[in-house]
């Protein structure tokens, strides 16, 4: 459902007046704060694995709140026009229109990061609870209330596309946070009281234990969500700039669309994989199902004629844009399946405690991108829209072999132990 947001609104902006300017604001807009709040993403991840007891509960909710505090800050800080300026001018270099098409959706994304790690942190404790229902029922009241706000902008407030885009988010997940503090009450009553089915480990948790846990979480958003921005940079100053700045969030938004199972499946495969990882063989296979079927969908969209009904008649590119389009959108047709594959194997990391690793794949990701960006999009003029995919596509698949062995290990650990209680299944 979230998946859905983003080519509805692109959707939406490419309707309204300067389409390819206020796609390419929104995209840079979007690119932003999505970077900014890297460090609260990883919070449902750590409150899944984290929270089991009152404790764990309390202490990694400080913990949440300092990090939405600083988060907010520092998007307050970048909208300092001084410092604005010097990021937009001097280090993007973005066209002027779209420089300042972003400046105000960025505002409208104001609430953005308290919003996301509160509502993260909360879903969090709710698919430990095994309440995963409600996740999806707060993601729904999301997406209903996103879809009123872009109509409304849409239609009754004479704003740019930009702006309508920020503004549609930005309320949609303030709501949601709203939303999600009332459906985890129950939940949160239980684990202060002591109550309901949780696991009582009597280990002592402390702020110290959270950070280590944490802190390659965050380095790993952190790092990883440098790729739009990056990105943006890069297609700033390559072939066909504006065209590419613009087709990008519309790809980039099908793209989403399927490769969101894999963000999903990471929570899942951290609640149900097991103490002992009893449980890794039945999520293996669910990987690799879902993997092959969301990839599948990707290449319908993009392979056949259905890519001329997505991109003209529903996201509304002209037909220039959709030329620029076509080929980045092919090229990342495998990117569900490797997405899949990466959730499952950070969930394996993440319980088997072995976070640094997630960081380091990650880091090797956006060094794959850039240096695959610079050959193919300056070397040899590649398209910038069509050399970022590209880039994106090369760098996914070198932050999954990295992590290959990493899980092996984690498996060699936890999966053996269990190996001699239980006779061995054929997978």
């Amino acid at each position: 459902m979230m998946a859905a947001e983003g080519p509805f609104l692109a959707a939406i902006i490419a309707r309204l007046p300067d389409p390819e300017f206020n796609l390419g604001a929104y995209g840079v807009a979007f690119a932003l704060a999505i970077l900014i709040e890297a460090p609260v993403i990883m919070l449902m991840s750590a409150a899944t694995s984290l929270v089991k007891d009152r404790v764990s509960y309390l202490k990694l909710r400080n913990f949440s709140r300092g990090l939405i505090v600083g988060t907010t800050l520092l998007l307050l800080t970048l909208l300092v026009p001084a410092v604005y300026r010097w990021l937009t001018q001097t280090l993007l270099q973005l066209p002027a229109e779209v420089a300042d098409l972003t400046y105000g959706a960025l505002w409208f994304f104001l609430p953005w990061p308290s919003a996301i790690g509160y509502r993260r942190f909360l879903q969090g404790v709710l698919i430990r609870a095994g309440k995963t229902r409600l996740v999806a029922i707060g993601t729904l009241i999301r997406l209903l209330v996103m879809t009123v706000a872009g109509l409304l902008g849409y239609l009754l407030l004479d704003i740019p596309g930009a702006w309508v885009g920020g503004l549609a988010l930005g309320t949609g997940v303030t709501v949601e946070a709203i939303a999600a503090r009332f459906m985890a009450a129950e939940t949160v009553r239980d684990l202060l009281a002591g109550e309901g089915d949780f696991e009582h480990t009597g280990r002592k948790i402390t702020y110290r234990v959270i950070a280590a846990f944490y802190l390659p979480l965050a380095l790993t958003s952190l790092i990883g969500l440098t790729i739009q921005p990056l990105l943006t940079f890069f297609m700033g100053r390559s072939v066909s700039p504006v065209e590419s700045l613009a087709v990008y969030p519309v790809v980039h938004s099908l793209s989403f669309l399927f490769r969101s199972m894999g963000f999903a499946y990471q929570d899942a495969a951290i609640a149900l994989i097991g103490e002992r990882f009893e449980h890794y063989r039945e999520l293996r296979r669910f990987c690799f199902t879902l993997g092959a079927v969301t990839t599948v969908g990707l290449a319908l969209v993009t392979l056949t004629p259905l890519f001329q009904l997505w991109f003209v008649a529903l996201s509304g590119l002209t037909p220039e844009l959709t030329n620029f389009a076509l080929v980045p959108a092919r090229i990342i047709v495998p990117l569900p399946f490797l997405s899949v594959v990466v959730g499952f194997q950070r969930a394996i990391l993440i319980e088997g405690h072995r976070t640094q690793h997630i960081t380091w794949a990650s880091a090797i990701e956006v060094t794959a991108v850039a240096v695959l960006f610079v050959t193919l999009g300056f070397g040899f003029d590649v398209v910038g829209a069509t050399a970022a995919f590209a880039a994106f596509l090369g760098g996914r698949l070198l932050s999954t072999t990295y992590l290959a062995p990493g899980c092996a290990s984690v498996l060699r650990e936890r999966y053996s132990q269990l190996e001699e209680l239980v006779p061995r299944v054929d997978a």
